[in-house]
């Protein structure tokens, strides 16, 4: 049953690389490793993907003095290669990433339903932390 409207929250980051290096380094799980955390403290010892329509994936993320850690996955609604991916993550929350190439920038924004547990400002800085990770990682390799 529906207890309201579900909330989007948006978070976004310009890459100052191709938009087929930024997919790679998105979708592959030997980077989705490097970057997949939001800050120096936690680490993603492991990464899953199965990168297809009713694929799934699977981070597991974990703080490295080892005091808490979980699982993010998911399963696969679309995916236009080099555009768009979009997932159901596994409490039913939807996710949509866009990538926009701009000559040898890409645009990345992602979109997903808040949940419930936490303020919409934390998972906003959580989710935008995490990108600001990728983007760093992806224009330092």
């Amino acid at each position: 049953m529906e207890t309201g409207d579900k909330v989007t929250i948006t978070v976004e980051a310009t890459v100052h690389a191709p938009v087929e290096k930024v997919w790679e380094y998105w979708t592959e799980p030997q980077h989705i490793t490097k970057w997949s955390f939001a800050s120096d403290d936690w680490h993603a010892p492991k990464a899953e993907n199965d990168l297809r329509v009713g694929g799934k994936f699977l981070t597991r993320m974990e703080a490295k003095d080892g005091s808490f850690g979980f699982e993010f996955g998911g399963e696969y609604d679309e995916i236009r290669i080099n555009e768009l991916i979009s997932y159901t993550l596994g409490d039913g929350r939807n996710v949509t990433i866009t990538f926009i190439g701009q000559e040898n920038n890409t645009k990345v924004i992602e979109a997903f339903e808040a949940e419930a547990a936490n303020s919409v400002e934390m998972q906003k800085a959580g989710w935008q932390a995490i990108l600001d990770n990728f983007k760093k990682y992806s224009e330092s390799v």
